[in-house]
């Protein structure tokens, strides 16, 4: 993943301001690499064969279902505590970095515990980090020494995680880092055609085996393709590799192709043209652990974003960095605890959840299965000083939507089942007879049912509200 809070001149200095990266940079490329981020769209998907289409809504079936997933970044920086970036943004030698896998040792079946928790928060997916920047790999490979099993670990990490991902019955994915701050042709590939065909083979054999030594696997995670283009880094050959030992699975699009998926990073920013899209998030500010950043997101935050990507059709890859034993830091449990306790409420509002033509509101999210708008309050209105002399507030806590184009026949507290009162006028509806306090934390759902697809276009009620006098 890429360093938070970084210029775009941090970023041309860490990776060298040499000629290529500047042309790359003055191209619009991302100078940490990526470049499919920008390429793919929906021009590359109107490329693609009827049966291409087909099979990959096959594939993606349980995905588009899924909606919220569990990240976790865990390596060799996990024994620093201080950001996964640490290798590169602190410039430490490669031979100095190298003795941490003296060192990195964490307890046998540690991710039991991730899964668990990914269970328990309602995540139906885990996507871990086999191999990351530092080349260091999680996994039992004949390509390199390495590697978890050959260090002081002694254990197939990757094993241990497959294993315990699917004891709880959740997909399994896997990260793979592409740019290799370790391996000695990692840089000098770019410039040295010799180097890139050995790094490329090492690449793709490393590829091969996490396709073949751990049964079915669910997604493959590309992350930073830096430095070579997907011609050099043979991406459209690295993808045909996987598909043929994973006829199922589904990749992204951070190998300098398309992929099935565009993956936006800290961000909500839904793909355009009805493409695949999953928010990828941290839990803090960091991906991995790191003992001194405490900037917490809440639990309302998470549960709104969740709520947010699911409006707009899209998936929300919540991370984990666990400590160097493989706990989870105490933060983290503690949150997604509380997301979990909201999901099993509520869960059904986010989980197979189709596109909702909604717009903003200023105190709530929708989203919508069929004919029911899921309206998600996060900041409850309570009692209301209007109330004094405005009947629309006169009673104790009243919710309004406005422009919204169907007819309401009911609706109820999601969570309860309880009833709902409304009234609807040519340009609103009002939900009344609620509590002055929210009735459910952090998020409280309203189940709207209509005789129709709900829309909810508030130009309506600019355009078409009947207006008065110039004057009172």
């Amino acid at each position: 993943m890429r360093p938070p809070k970084m210029s775009r001149r941090d970023h041309l200095r860490l990776m060298g301001t040499g000629a290529t990266v500047l042309a790359g940079s003055a191209a619009g490329m991302m100078p940490w690499g990526n470049n499919a981020i920008l390429k793919a769209s929906s021009a590359d998907v109107a490329k693609e064969s009827p049966e291409q289409l087909a099979d990959r809504a096959r594939r993606m079936k349980w995905w588009h279902e899924a909606r919220f997933g569990m990240f976790i970044h865990f390596g060799l920086y996990s024994v620093i505590g201080q950001h996964e970036w640490a290798m590169e943004l602190e410039g430490i030698p490669v031979a100095q970095y190298q003795l941490l896998a003296k060192h990195f040792n964490p307890r046998p079946h540690a991710a039991r515990e991730w899964a668990k928790l990914a269970k328990r928060a309602g995540q139906k997916y885990m996507v871990m980090t086999t191999k990351h920047h530092e080349g260091f790999c999680n996994f039992e490979t004949k390509l390199t020494n390495y590697c978890a099993p050959k260090q002081a670990c002694g254990r197939d990490l990757v094993a241990e995680y497959v294993e315990a991902a699917r004891g709880e019955g959740l997909r399994v994915g896997f990260y793979y880092s592409l740019m290799d701050w370790h391996h000695p042709d990692g840089a000098r590939c770019l410039t040295d055609e010799a180097a890139r065909v050995r790094f490329v083979e090492y690449t793709h054999g490393l590829i091969r085996e996490l396709m073949t030594q751990y049964g079915k696997i669910d997604v493959l995670w590309y992350d930073v393709d830096w430095p070579l283009s997907a011609e050099q880094w043979e991406s459209e050959k690295m993808n045909k590799m996987v598909f043929e030992l994973q006829p199922d699975i589904i990749v992204n699009n951070r190998n300098g192709v398309p992929g099935d998926y565009s993956t936006p990073e800290q961000e909500i920013n839904p793909a355009k043209g009805g493409r695949a899209w999953e928010t990828c998030m941290t839990l803090n500010e960091s991906w991995g652990y790191h003992k001194a950043d405490n900037n917490w997101k809440s639990p309302e935050t998470i549960v709104r974003n969740l709520s947010t990507c699911a409006h707009d059709a899209g998936n929300y890859l919540l991370n984990i960095g666990p400590k160097p034993d493989g706990s989870i830091p105490e933060e983290s449990v503690r949150i997604l605890t509380a997301v979990g306790e909201w999901m099993q409420r509520n869960g059904p509002t986010i989980y197979q959840i189709e596109p909702c033509q909604s717009d903003w509101h200023v105190y709530a999210n929708y989203t919508r299965r069929g004919n029911t708008l899921y309206m998600h309050i996060y900041h409850w209105p309570g009692e209301t000083p209007a109330s004094e002399w405005l009947e629309f507030f006169r009673l104790p806590s009243v919710l309004a939507i406005g422009g919204l184009r169907a007819k309401v026949q009911s609706a109820r507290l999601f969570a309860s089942g309880k009833p709902v009162a409304f009234e609807q006028g040519d340009q609103y509806v009002k939900f009344t007879g609620l509590p002055i306090n929210a009735p459910d934390s952090p998020v409280t759902v309203i189940a709207i049912e209509c005789d129709t697809e709900p829309v909810v276009n508030h130009n309506d009620v600019r355009k078409l509200r009947k207006r008065e006098g110039v004057g009172m």
